[in-house]
């Protein structure tokens, strides 16, 4: 039994208490009740307030409406309840009942864990986002694990999910770049405000290589305003595709590569600005054009085209957000760095100036800083990079799994040390290789049940009465609400934690409980019970580390 399934029957025999006139309530009145896990095991499987909850509008004492329940609940074939304190429920579910969740786990394969909580909610989720001035460093990589593990979360609770990459194709950072790989290419040092690293080098070598290959004159040979441009064009589409290939080696795709400069070249900058002087928000003042957005909560007023003419920043954001709604996305959600707090209020009063309700229509992640340390020190350099540790460095360090496991198993407010030694050692501590190895300890025993004649034929659910079997029944049983959960909160971090503790549960029913008969010992109903839930538990931890998207390994 699910906690959902649960919540029905306490519902059901809601219903039935007002039909019967036990409870003054209209059954309109009657909630889904919500069940969590009690803090101290003794006191049951599931508890619920849902008495308390209800006792002022029924009028009633909340410890007397609980034992109407109570009553109700103890005449059921597979939940009986007791009041404690002044109305709380403690529900104990029969095992029979409780042993058919490994039945429904199995049956629904993949799809266990799928809620509708944002079923037919159109979300554009825009993250990392690098300049393409170099590879992706080690913040970035971060909101690479956390941006694609939130897609899945939220694709998995019924939204229909774009992955959207902003690319930064237009302003100063882009110019600075060419100017970098043209100083390379002449064997020049690099600009003061350029670029540095063995990257640059690579790149401006390929572009020259690739010019020589079509015939055409050596890009440093030309005058300084052409060879610019060349090292500009070419040089930022190299440097953006190899972005994208490490992303893919990463296991990250978008749907959708936006490029700024298509704002600027396309006349959206002009038509966003239109459309909220339309609505009264634009005012001119001191030669410049100004949005009014204390009106809306920002701490003061934004420029959007300074009085030389030249747009801001910020006029771009706007196009783009309405390009967003425009393009039918009802939530818009934005990762950024730790960099960008003060991005936060100035753009939740654009939302608001369009007529959108901020964080919900629009939401911005805002994530803290990734160290790595490697021996106790940490490690600051990138061979290739120069300046910055890279996506390709922390992937050679300690593999794609490890890798994004390690990143997304954090809230994205919290800054993280990870610890490189750990992440490639085969120890308990390390959690992606104990959440790994419990899959692949589920696979294993599967085998072994195969050997010894153990089948899924005749599953007897009553028999799942061990301790060690309800805990890890329940446990099983929270994975739909977990994902909800991190899909509600934008927090992929709680599947992970969830996995570390299942895998924890699991480990332990593993050390006690026998799914292979011994010896000569025959095999029972029980064994055949105890595959289903050892396969069960495959698949929710194979669901659960697909949501990471890390892999659910057969042997280890």
């Amino acid at each position: 039994m699910t906690p959902e399934q649960l919540s029905a029957v306490i519902r059901s025999v809601l219903l039935d208490a007002v039909a019967a006139g036990e409870i003054a309530l209209a059954s309109d009145d009657v909630p889904e009740p919500k069940v969590e896990r009690p803090r101290q095991r003794e006191h049951g499987d599931w508890a619920t307030n849902i008495a308390m909850q209800l006792a002022k509008k029924a009028g009633a004492n909340p410890r007397a409406l609980a034992e109407t329940l109570a009553a109700r609940l103890n005449a059921t074939e597979d939940v009986t309840a007791e009041v404690a304190g002044p109305g709380f429920l403690n529900l104990r579910i029969a095992a029979s009942a409780a042993g058919e969740l490994a039945r429904s786990i199995v049956e629904a394969g993949e799809t266990y864990g799928r809620n509708e909580a944002f079923a037919g909610e159109r979300v554009n989720l825009e993250f990392v986002s690098a300049n393409p001035t170099g590879p992706i460093h080690i913040g970035g990589v971060r909101w690479a694990a956390v941006g694609d593990s939130l897609a899945r979360v939220m694709t998995a609770s019924g939204a229909e999910v774009t992955r959207e990459y902003y690319f930064n194709d237009h302003g100063a950072q882009i110019d600075r770049f060419a100017r970098s790989l043209l100083a390379r290419a002449r064997g020049e040092q690099a600009p003061e405000d350029g670029y540095g690293g063995q990257y640059i080098e690579d790149i401006a070598t390929r572009v020259t290589a690739d010019a020589d290959a079509a015939g055409e004159p050596a890009p440093a040979s030309l005058a300084d305003a052409e060879a610019i441009e060349v090292f500009r064009a070419r040089g930022v589409a190299l440097m953006f595709d190899e972005i994208k290939q490490s992303l893919a080696d990463f296991g990250v795709t978008f749907d959708v590569y936006f490029h700024e400069d298509s704002l600027h070249e396309s006349g959206a900058v002009e038509r966003a600005i239109a459309r909220l002087r339309e609505a009264g928000h634009i005012f001119e003042a001191d030669g410049a054009t100004w949005l009014r957005t204390t009106d809306f909560g920002d701490d003061k007023d934004r420029v959007i085209i300074k009085s030389d003419g030249e747009t801001a920043y910020i006029a771009g954001d706007i196009a783009y957000y309405l390009d967003k709604r425009e393009r039918g996305f009802d939530r818009c959600y934005i990762m950024l760095g730790a960099d960008h707090h003060g991005y936060v209020g100035r753009m939740m009063a654009v939302c608001a100036a369009f007529g959108d309700t901020p964080h919900v229509n629009l939401e911005l992640l805002i994530g803290q800083m990734v160290n790595l340390v490697r021996e106790g020190q940490p490690v600051r350099m990138s061979k290739r990079a120069g300046t910055v540790v890279t996506l390709e460095d922390l992937v050679d360090a300690v593999g794609v799994d490890a890798a994004r496991y390690s990143l997304a198993r954090y809230s994205s407010d919290q800054n993280i040390d990870l610890d490189l030694d750990l992440l490639t050692s085969q120890s308990n501590d390390n959690p992606v290789y104990y959440v790994q190895y419990a899959h692949a300890r589920t696979r294993n025993v599967a085998r072994n049940a195969a050997e010894h004649g153990v089948s899924r034929e005749g599953f007897d659910p009553s028999t799942l009465t061990h301790d060690t079997e309800s805990i890890l029944l329940a446990a099983l049983g929270q994975f739909p609400a977990v994902v909800a959960h991190a899909a509600e909160l934008r927090e992929p971090h709680r599947v992970a934690r969830y996995l570390e503790q299942l895998a924890a549960n699991y480990h332990t029913w593993y050390g006690q409980c026998r799914v292979t008969p011994r010896g000569d010992e025959t095999v029972e109903a029980v064994h055949t019970a105890r595959l289903w839930l050892n396969d069960a538990t495959a698949q929710v931890l194979a669901n659960g580390l697909g949501l990471l998207g890390v892999s659910a390994p057969e042997r280890m």
